[in-house]
């Protein structure tokens, strides 16, 4: 039986895998992620956006107040990062929850089979991104760029799956990926653009997902 994230938990670690984020963002990433019924009391995170986002925040006031997190407000942006006492709190509560769940020797096969296909996304966007900034001597053909990123889109659908039969706030990283996949051929930033769900970012946040998860380092 899949296991289900605290709150708390769900929210600080959605700051660490975005990095830098608004409140929208973060709810909008949780909502992606289909979180099982009332995983943020009291309301379903599919039912009602308004209220969820009003319980997003709460945590956060709260992760602040506890300082987790910090709000940082500039030029009418406003977005939130974990301190280095949210982020080892933060480790604390996923390792926590490995031990109970009893999912860590899950997680760890899945994070060996994902480092293969990790190093062909990332060589993929990099070369894409190097080739659209005219860097170097690298070429990409978007045909070829998009056939790579298809074929680690279906090899996600297996990993993401086994994530999830342990540990349910994996869910939405191949809907995302695939998304951004199928987006990249009417707009190639939809491959490594930074300012949407874009192939690389979707993929980079899965990375830094399973080495939180795992207490590793990149």
């Amino acid at each position: 039986m899949s296991g289900t994230s605290t709150p708390e938990l769900l929210v600080l670690h959605a700051v660490r895998t975005l990095g830098y984020a608004d409140t929208a963002r973060i709810t909008t990433l949780l909502t992606s992620r289909a979180l099982e019924p009332r995983a943020l009391e009291p309301r379903s995170l599919r039912d009602e956006p308004d209220v969820v986002d009003a319980q997003v925040r709460e945590h956060l006031l709260d992760a602040q107040a506890h300082g987790w997190v910090t709000c940082t407000r500039y030029a009418g942006d406003e977005g939130w990062s974990l301190t280095e006492a949210g982020k080892l709190h933060g480790e604390h509560l996923l390792a926590a929850e490995l031990q109970a769940s009893g999912t860590r020797p899950l997680v760890e096969a899945v994070h060996t089979d994902f480092l293969a296909w990790n190093a062909v996304v990332a060589e993929t966007c990099t070369t894409w991104q190097l080739s659209e900034m005219g860097i170097g001597d690298h070429t990409a053909d978007l045909p070829a760029t998009l056939h790579t990123l298809q074929t680690a889109a279906n090899a996600l659908v297996g990993l993401e799956g086994r994530l999830r039969a342990g540990l349910t706030r994996f869910t939405g990283y191949h809907s995302r990926f695939s998304a951004a996949v199928d987006a990249a051929p009417a707009d190639p930033a939809w491959i490594s653009g930074i300012d949407r769900d874009s192939c690389h970012r979707v993929w980079f946040e899965l990375h830094e997902d399973l080495i939180a998860t795992l207490g590793l380092r990149r």
